[in-house]
């Protein structure tokens, strides 16, 4: 399970260092793409492959599949660190996360997530008086 937040800096050539404990979780070959809310999603190749499992169950001949396909799949990349540790962050998707240089690298159950910085902070800034509705919505009462 990938846990945890970090922050780096994109450097003038669209790198990005990801820690080392992400790096080890998600190991040498991974997958980049646009994710939901206006960040970046990175997958492991074994959770990647369980993704793209499932979208092939969904029906061609639904249009919200076919968008959805289309804008998931289209971006994606399969990456490698470099000697450093860092990922090369293609333009489409440094555009599409707004990243001009602050960014912060999250870990979400089985994908990491990449943000700017501002993005991030302003996103939990504009849910945490709802997280108590939020959780009530999402767990049982049973669950404690």
């Amino acid at each position: 399970m990938l846990i945890g937040e970090y922050y780096h800096n994109l450097d003038e050539k669209k790198r990005l260092i990801i820690p080392s404990k992400f790096r080890e979780e998600i190991g040498s070959k991974f997958v980049i793409t646009k994710g939901l809310d206006g960040c970046l999603y990175v997958y492991s190749m074994e959770s990647w492959n369980k993704i793209v499992d499932k979208l092939k169950t969904l029906s061609f001949t639904k249009k919200d599949a076919r968008t959805f396909k289309r804008f998931f799949l289209s971006s994606a990349t399969v990456c490698e660190f470099d000697k450093q540790g860092r990922i090369t962050l293609l333009n489409q998707l440094v555009e599409h996360a707004s990243i001009k240089k602050e960014c912060a690298i999250i870990g979400v159950d089985d994908r990491l997530e990449i943000w700017a910085l501002e993005k991030l902070n302003a996103l939990m800034e504009d849910t945490k008086d709802r997280l108590e509705e939020i959780s009530e919505n999402l767990f049982d009462d049973d669950y404690a």
